[in-house]
């Protein structure tokens, strides 16, 4: 029997497998896809403590190697079930089944997507879903906002200050976040809210260069934009693990600042849980938090 699985390769699971082995346990981490999680879109970190420059996927490398040459174990396989057997879980993938005394659950989540054409494409390239990750690129350049929620707005008040024009579009007349803040909002000259409006087309070559917005008439506008900031929600992979999960109504997993969960020996780290920044450096200080109450939880 493992002492920890793992489920997720991104920042989170990939410095929970260091923390981990660093304690000597043994570790297998689970991973759907490729190491990295979305951090490997990023073609910029500059906002990371000591790399002030370094690609997503560069740091990914760095940090899944580093975690390899400790020994944690790694397979490409997507965790469908955990099964909480109190002494032990029971993670099931579609190829095998693996009993650990712990699990950590890293999985992240996801961005809610436009749904429009080229938007996978254009993401890094002008596309982007986090306003403070990726803003300081577009200084002074025009750039859109798209969604209706506190997201939405603190992402174009902070933007405000950087870019020379803000549009905020939402696909509704009135505004699902703080009055406050969008008051702050109408008092910026560059800011231009846009309602009852959504985009419809990714107009660009190799970058976005402008967005085509319909209003609920049918009536379509260009605007020249160099970016687009969605903040439309996103999406927490959490559901197949309801079972030792608790949820809150987004589905983000409810757990305390120690990560732990309300079922003993499950752990959540990352993205996928209830918290208020979303940052890679708080995604690796979350995994470093979980496989030290981990390993706290297995010595005990």
């Amino acid at each position: 029997m493992l002492d920890i699985i793992i489920i997720g390769a991104g920042p989170a699971g990939l410095t929970a497998a260091i923390y981990a082995r660093r304690a000597a346990k043994s570790v297998l981490v689970l991973e759907a896809m490729s190491y990295g999680g979305q951090i490997i879109n990023t073609p910029d970190i500059e906002n990371y403590p000591v790399a002030a420059h370094i690609s997503g996927f560069d740091f990914a490398t760095k940090v899944y190697e580093q975690a390899k040459s400790l020994g944690a174990e790694f397979k490409f396989e997507k965790a469908l079930e955990i099964k909480d057997n109190g002494s032990s879980k029971i993670v099931v993938t579609p190829k095998n089944q693996y009993e650990a005394k712990a699990v950590i659950i890293a999985t992240g989540s996801q961005n809610r997507k436009l749904g429009v054409e080229n938007e996978d494409r254009l993401t890094g390239r002008g596309v982007s879903y986090c306003a403070t990750c990726d803003g300081a690129f577009f200084r002074s350049k025009n750039v859109a906002v798209v969604g209706g929620g506190n997201t939405a707005l603190e992402d174009a008040l902070y933007l405000a200050d950087i870019a020379d024009k803000v549009y905020l579009i939402h696909r509704r007349d009135e505004f699902r976040g703080e009055a406050s803040t969008l008051e702050k909002l109408k008092q910026r000259d560059n800011v231009e809210l846009v309602t009852s409006s959504r985009v419809t087309k990714l107009i660009a070559d190799k970058r976005l260069q402008s967005v085509e917005i319909t209003d609920n008439s049918g009536n379509s506008t260009e605007l020249e934009v160099s970016g687009l900031f969605v903040a439309v929600g996103r999406i927490p992979e959490n559901q197949s693990f309801s079972s030792v999960l608790e949820l809150d109504s987004a589905g983000y997993a409810i757990a305390a600042e120690n990560c732990r969960t309300k079922t003993p020996g499950i752990f959540v780290a990352g993205d996928n849980r209830v918290k208020d920044v979303r940052q890679l450096v708080t995604a690796t200080a979350d995994g470093a938090v979980a496989a030290t109450e981990a390993v706290k939880f297995l010595n005990n």
